[in-house]
């Protein structure tokens, strides 16, 4: 299963369906909305996506997932839009024979899409706001709210 949507995520449903009773590990990974990043207070995230190449990227790492580990049950999705402390933008959830190829596989998953899909996560704060990996290369993308 692939899901990029602005919903909230339900991560038992998308943990139910890599469950098979062939697989002795299930390990489900959640990215959460935290209330601090580098010293400073975050009041939410903003989550855009470009969501047709999204999908297509997710449903690679997933092929990825079935070649290099030969795992069958793999379902990914992903929240975008605004979300507020402590909601959920992530569930990762591998189903696997063996627990070692899952929780490799699940964290895989977690790398590949931070290296390669396309959504990018903007962090607000009480003085401004920064687009988390641009700001390095943009010399400064903090703005503060007039």
């Amino acid at each position: 299963m692939i899901l990029i949507t602005r919903k909230p995520l339900d991560p038992a449903s998308i943990t139910a369906s890599v469950e098979n009773e062939a697989n002795g590990a299930v390990v489900t990974f959640l990215g959460t909305t935290r209330i601090q990043t580098r010293g400073k207070q975050v009041l939410y995230l903003e989550y855009e996506a470009y969501e047709e190449m999204a999908e297509k990227m997710l449903t690679r790492i997933v092929e990825e997932i079935r070649q290099e580990w030969s795992i069958e049950y793999v379902s990914i999705a992903h929240r975008f839009g605004r979300l507020e402390i402590g909601e959920i933008s992530l569930v990762a959830a591998v189903g696997s024979p063996h627990r070692g190829e899952a929780f490799s596989a699940c964290q895989y998953i977690v790398n590949r899409i931070k290296e390669n899909v396309p959504i990018w996560k903007k962090e607000v704060f009480q003085d401004g706001e920064v687009w988390v990996g641009i700001e390095a290369t943009t010399n400064s993308v903090t703005v503060t709210p007039s």
